[in-house]
C-alpha cells in the first residue's frame, strides 16, 4: 500500500489506550494517519495513553485523546464537538477510519445457586451497551454531524465467542453476536453513502481483555494447540489487516465478519 494515501487523514479509535485499540492507533500513525483516541483510564493507567500519544507524535502525526466514557451519550457528544472543531481547523473532510474496540463487560454466569453471583439486569445491559450498541450510537451521531463521509470505513472487533460459549462469557458472547448483527445492518444502511462497515474476528490474543477472563490460561493453551500456525494470534496480525483495509482504494468489502486467526476457528 502507498502510505501517501493515508497521509493527513484522521482515524477515531474507541478504546485507544490498550489492546487492539492502542496497537491500531500506533500502526495507523506509522502509516501516516492522525489519531483521535477515546479511552477510560484511572490515574494508575493513564500513563499508557500518554505514552501512546507521545509515540504517535514521535512519528510526526497528530494525536488528540479524550479520557472519558465512550458509552455515555453526553460525553460522546462532547468528544464529537471537539472532533468537529479539530477537523474544521485542519480543513479535513470527515473521519476516514473508525475503530470500535471497547472491551468492558460483566464476566458472570447467568445461573448460580447464590443470586448475587449471577449476572444482573444492569450488568447484562451495560455489557451489551458498551461492547455492541455503542457502535450504533457513535455511527448515528457521526452521520448526523457529517463526520462519516463517502469513503469512510467503520470497523469493530468480534470474537469466537459470538458463536461459542463458556460459562463466564455469556454476556460478552451476546455482545459479540449483537455487534456482528449491527455490522450487517449498518452496512446495509450506509452502503448508499459509500461507507463500509465490517468486523474483524481475531483468534485468541494475549490482551488485557483476555487476561480479565477467569480461566483464560486454558484458552491460551488450547489455541496454541489447535491453531494450524502453531501459535496464538498477535495484535500485530490484526493491526496489519486494519491498516491494509484503511487504504482508500479498498472500497468493496462491507457487511462481513473477517477472521484474522490463522485458521484457528475452523479447526474447531
Amino acid at each position: 500500500m502507498n502510505d501517501n494515501r493515508l497521509k493527513g487523514r484522521w482515524a477515531l479509535i474507541l478504546g485507544a489506550s490498550s489492546g487492539f485499540g492502542a496497537a491500531t492507533a500506533q500502526a495507523l500513525a506509522q502509516a501516516g494517519m492522525n489519531i483521535f483516541g477515546v479511552h477510560l483510564d484511572t490515574k494508575a493507567t493513564l500513563g499508557n495513553a500518554q505514552q501512546l500519544v507521545a509515540e504517535i507524535e514521535a512519528v510526526g502525526q497528530k494525536a488528540v485523546f479524550f479520557n472519558t466514557n465512550a458509552a455515555d451519550a453526553r460525553k460522546r457528544a462532547r468528544v464529537l464537538d471537539a472532533v468537529e472543531k479539530t477537523l474544521a481547523e485542519e480543513g479535513s473532510t470527515g473521519v476516514h477510519f473508525l475503530l470500535h474496540s471497547l472491551a468492558f463487560g460483566s464476566l458472570l454466569p447467568f445461573i448460580a445457586d447464590d443470586p448475587d453471583e449471577a449476572i444482573s439486569e444492569a450488568q447484562m445491559d451495560m455489557t451489551l451497551r458498551v461492547m455492541a450498541h455503542s457502535l450504533v450510537y457513535w455511527v448515528q451521531d457521526m452521520m448526523r454531524r457529517g463526520l462519516l463521509v463517502h469513503g469512510s470505513r467503520v470497523y469493530t472487533l468480534s470474537s469466537g465467542g459470538a458463536d461459542r460459549v463458556v460459562v463466564p462469557y455469556g454476556a460478552v458472547s451476546a455482545a459479540k453476536a449483537a455487534v456482528e448483527s449491527h455490522v450487517r445492518q449498518l452496512a446495509l444502511e450506509l452502503g448508499p453513502h459509500g461507507i463500509a462497515v465490517n468486523a474483524l474476528r481475531p483468534g485468541v490474543t494475549d490482551t488485557p481483555a483476555l487476561r480479565r477472563i477467569p480461566g483464560h490460561e486454558h484458552w491460551v493453551e488450547e489455541a496454541q494447540k489447535r491453531n494450524p500456525g502453531g501459535r496464538m494470534t498477535t495484535p500485530t496480525d490484526v493491526t496489519s489487516v486494519l491498516v491494509a483495509l484503511a487504504d482508500p482504494a479498498i472500497t468493496w468489502i462491507s457487511g462481513t465478519i473477517i477472521p484474522v486467526d490463522g485458521g484457528e476457528f475452523v479447526v474447531g
